[in-house]
């Protein structure tokens, strides 16, 4: 990890949570829901629960509030022939979450084409600034991967898909990783937060006055930011040739969040050498999701699968 050290915000949790963060992980993905065509609304299933990512309480959090706890909910399909898994990173200006467009629908279309799906309910602003999301994001990358060959799932087949300001988390995710600490107390603690991909939908990548999303800047790091922390957090600078394989999709009138985001990532990309794909359309509105139902852009997802498949991610790389 470069410049600025995160790992003093981090602290451990207590043996006994420990070791019921699995079995509750497992249960929560044995109970998963069916994969389902995407024309079929309609399920007999119950409804996933949400799994906190810490039993005991997650470090950083003194308030009891819902959102203040973070939690994984387990999307898994009937089969998963490329035994993958995504976390999903809904956006939201890191003051909200868009749980249901940019998270329990992408896991569904997830599912119906083979691949396990995991919504990352992370914790946001503005009473809970950085480091805060970044420490769930990598709880919920090593939680995943610890429970994966239980489940079917490679521990090498862990990829991250962020939306907007869940984008810039995601980013943040593959550009600050480290390998675990060995001597941890805690058995997911001593694991990889290293995602293996990432998918990056209208993203914010950079804290950058000028090119940022200004809502997202001051609900991640207060209405008064720390210059060290904004260009740390400045991803496209943290760009190095371990960032993993990275999508990048957004529009080029994107009136919230600017393209100069994906454009700097995407460059810092290709000087690293990390492989990578963009794509860019003309027109769409910010926070279209998978945009289904917009002519202009619901041809995004099925780049995706292309991208996905070619490097194995996914069986299938066309509907």
């Amino acid at each position: 990890m470069k410049g600025l050290r995160f790992r003093t915000f981090r602290t451990s949790v207590l043996a006994a949570g420990v070791f019921c963060a699995l079995p509750l992980l497992a249960q929560a993905m044995v109970s998963g829901p069916v994969a389902r065509s995407p024309a079929d609304s309609s399920s007999t299933a119950a409804s996933p629960q949400p799994v906190p990512l810490w039993p005991n309480g997650a470090p950083g959090t003194t308030a009891a509030n819902a959102h203040d706890i973070p939690t994984l909910t387990t999307y898994l399909p009937t089969q998963n022939p490329t035994h993958t898994g995504i976390i999903l990173c809904p956006g939201g200006g890191y003051q909200m979450l868009a749980l249901d467009k940019e998270g329990t629908d992408v896991a569904h279309w997830l599912n119906a084409r083979g691949v396990a799906a995991f919504v990352l309910q992370y914790r946001y602003g503005p009473a809970n600034h950085f480091p805060i999301p970044l420490l769930d994001a990598q709880r919920a990358i090593r939680t995943v991967r610890a429970a994966a060959s239980q489940e079917g799932i490679d521990p090498a087949h862990i990829g991250i898909w962020g939306f907007s300001a869940g984008g810039h988390l995601a980013s943040t995710a593959g550009t600050h990783f480290d390998k675990g600490n060995p001597k941890a107390a805690d058995p997911i603690e001593r694991i990889s937060s290293r995602p293996d991909f990432m998918v990056l939908a209208y993203p914010v990548i950079s804290m950058e006055n000028g090119i940022t999303h200004n809502g997202s800047l001051h609900n991640l790091l207060g209405e008064q930011p720390n210059p060290m922390l904004q260009k740390e957090l400045s991803n496209e600078t943290q760009v190095t040739p371990e960032t993993p394989p990275t999508f990048l999709f957004s529009t080029t009138n994107d009136s919230t969040v600017p393209v100069q985001n994906s454009l700097l990532f995407y460059q810092a990309l290709l000087q690293a050498g990390v492989p990578a794909e963009m794509h860019l359309f003309e027109r769409g509105h910010h926070g279209s999701g998978l945009a289904q139902n917009n002519p202009e852009l619901r041809m995004w997802p099925v780049l995706l699968q292309n991208w996905l498949h070619m490097h194995g991610w996914m069986a299938s790389g066309a509907d």
